[in-house]
């Protein structure tokens, strides 16, 4: 077992069984519009929602109310228009391109290209996808990944968050097995411990399971 399966490992029994994207594209992406700028519950809340109108497909979307689609929405928090509009603009996206799904399943050069240009996906939504919509053995780095990954020793920041980013997938790469299950557990354990322990501004690290294996925490605390 490597060192950083073994992180993982006590992140999995600090925090226990953490809920997972979905594994549909296009729901996936949905749910990438409603996380942003909200919370868990209430991004669930709206998913919901959609979900009790039937609306969480390319084509019924398409058909859907603009009463119910907005009703729907608005349970994830503020920018309404920004989140209807990028919905819009990503059922376009899906009912132009029927083989989307199939695409980003395929080789992962063509899966990353067809992804390009997704409404609020950016890179870290277009990872996620591949990684738990599409079975890619990628790993998505965002904000809190990069946070927790560099204060761990794994990759050094870089001029760019994209190099940083770089730098911890080899990093991390380098110790964890090529199965999909592996990088998931590892994605969902960095970016949670990320958000709710290992913060930006006041990290708790007098509380972190991780802390004498992290040699960042361990100066906080000394």
């Amino acid at each position: 077992m490597s060192r950083l399966d073994t992180l993982v490992g006590a992140l999995r029994k600090f925090y226990g069984t953490l809920p997972t994207p979905p594994a549909d594209p296009f729901q996936l992406f949905v749910w990438e519009v409603l996380s942003a700028h909200s919370v868990p519950h209430k991004r669930d809340a709206a998913v919901s929602a959609l979900k009790r109108h039937r609306a969480l497909t390319p084509d019924a979307m398409w058909r859907a109310a603009q009463k119910k689609l907005e009703d729907s929405v608005r349970l994830a928090g503020p920018y309404l228009e920004q989140r209807v509009n990028a919905l819009r603009t990503g059922v376009d996206t899906f009912r132009r391109n029927p083989k989307l799904a199939v695409t980003v399943r395929g080789p992962l050069p063509a899966a990353r290209k067809a992804l390009k240009g997704m409404p609020q996906m950016g890179e870290g939504g277009a990872y996620r996808m591949l990684l738990f919509a599409a079975d890619h053995c990628v790993l998505p780095v965002d904000a809190r990944v990069s946070r927790v990954a560099t204060r761990l020793g794994y990759g050094e920041k870089q001029a760019t968050f994209s190099k940083t980013a770089r730098a911890i997938r080899e990093a991390v790469s380098a110790e964890l097995p090529e199965t999909v299950d592996a990088y998931r557990r590892a994605y969902l354990y960095l970016d949670h411990h990320g958000s709710a322990t290992c913060t930006e501004a006041d990290p708790h690290c007098h509380v972190c399971p991780l802390v004498t294996n992290c040699p960042e925490g361990k100066t906080r605390v000394s």
